[in-house]
């Protein structure tokens, strides 16, 4: 995020500190201290609070550039998932936390760690809902982590109609990146599915209940790229709405979908 960001106003910034320097959950003092030397920021306060010591510090950088990108370049620092290793639960709580915050400012943090645009929410009720309810639907049926690979963006912008396209979209570039195969839709499939030297196999196809299973599976994802994929493709959201049930729904297809693809694997048949 290169280009010049506007001030964010002093109760943002401050309620982005509290998060990211709480007392018992938030980066510690050295922590902070590294992080904004990293940056160029000058530790105006350090042996304050640690909240307002980070307050205190981008506050003094943002009115000097008379621009808000330095909490941006702390919190991308900050977020970055390598810090995380072993502490997935730390990330997951803290990047909710900032979402409610930035939120109301048109960002959010990705699944990367990094800042992004969104829609800016007008109320906390919003923002709130925007980061948990989301969420929880998704963790509530338990849904493959592929399925938000493509569409993280949308969904926290609820976007249903264009979140659907993009995890269907994901499908289909993971079905090309175990086969190796180029392509698209139904094409795709029956290439890596299909025929007498399937490229991707659910199992060893010696039974007519694996041989069954391989090419059911290849039909549930023709019918997913014909009647889902295919058609957002060519309709607008107006023409097509899509409602957040429906959204869900396919979502859980297509993180079956994705289930299935986890135990594929690849078979590479001599010249």
């Amino acid at each position: 995020m290169s280009t010049r960001i506007a001030p964010f106003s002093a109760q943002h910034l401050e309620a982005v500190c509290r998060v990211l320097a709480d007392t018992e959950r938030g980066l510690t003092g050295t922590q902070i201290g590294c992080t904004l030397q990293d940056i160029n920021v000058l530790d105006t306060h350090p042996t304050d609070t640690k909240w307002r010591r980070l307050f205190n510090a981008l506050a003094n950088k943002q009115n000097q550039v008379k621009a808000g990108n330095h909490l941006i370049q702390f919190i991308n620092k900050t977020m970055n998932p390598v810090n995380y290793l072993r502490e997935h639960q730390t990330f997951d709580s803290r990047r909710d936390e900032l979402n409610v915050v930035l939120a109301l400012c048109g960002f959010y943090v990705r699944d990367d760690g990094r800042v992004a645009h969104a829609n800016k929410a007008t109320t906390l009720s919003e923002a709130r809902a925007r980061v948990g309810r989301l969420k929880a639907a998704l963790e509530a049926r338990s849904v493959h982590l592929e399925v938000l690979n493509y569409c993280r963006a949308e969904l926290l912008d609820e976007n249903y109609f264009h979140a659907v396209f993009e995890a269907t979209k994901g499908v289909a570039e993971r079905i090309r990146r175990l086969s190796g195969l180029q392509g698209d839709g139904a094409d795709l499939v029956t290439k890596a599915f299909l025929g007498q030297q399937p490229i991707l196999v659910l199992g060893p196809l010696i039974t007519e209940s694996e041989k069954s299973e391989q090419k059911g599976f290849a039909n549930l994802l023709i019918g997913l790229f014909g009647a889902v994929r295919n058609p957002l493709a060519h309709a607008t959201k107006v023409n097509w709405p899509m409602t957040e049930q429906d959204a869900l729904d396919i979502f859980s297809m297509v993180s079956l979908v994705h289930r299935k693809l986890d135990d594929a694997q690849r078979v590479d048949y001599p010249a």
